[in-house]
């Protein structure tokens, strides 16, 4: 009994859905579906804001890292020539 009902519960709501769908199209002959285009348009349209969004983030991080990467060079050349210079200077030092 209860499988039944289960059954007819589901058959009754697959036909209110189709009936539902049914109409929507009939309708849209008559400008009353022009709401579901507008939709559909809309989320076309926020799909493209989200995608250029995501693309500007993807730039930002690519030039902070670039950014970073060389800040990093310069920082290991100042080192290099500070080691450098003290190195000179060590060496000056023990000559006079």
């Amino acid at each position: 009994m209860a499988v039944r009902s289960a059954l007819s519960r589901i058959r009754f709501s697959l036909t209110v859905t189709r009936s539902m769908e049914s109409s929507r199209g009939a309708t849209r002959y008559f400008g009353e579906g022009k709401g579901r285009i507008l939709s559909e348009e809309e989320r076309a349209a926020e799909n493209v804001y989200i995608q250029k969004m995501e693309r500007e983030k993807l730039e930002k991080l690519k030039r902070k890292a670039e950014k970073e990467k060389a800040e990093k060079e310069m920082a290991e050349k100042a080192k290099e020539n500070t080691e450098k210079v003290w190195t000179l200077g060590i060496i000056l030092a023990t000559k006079y």
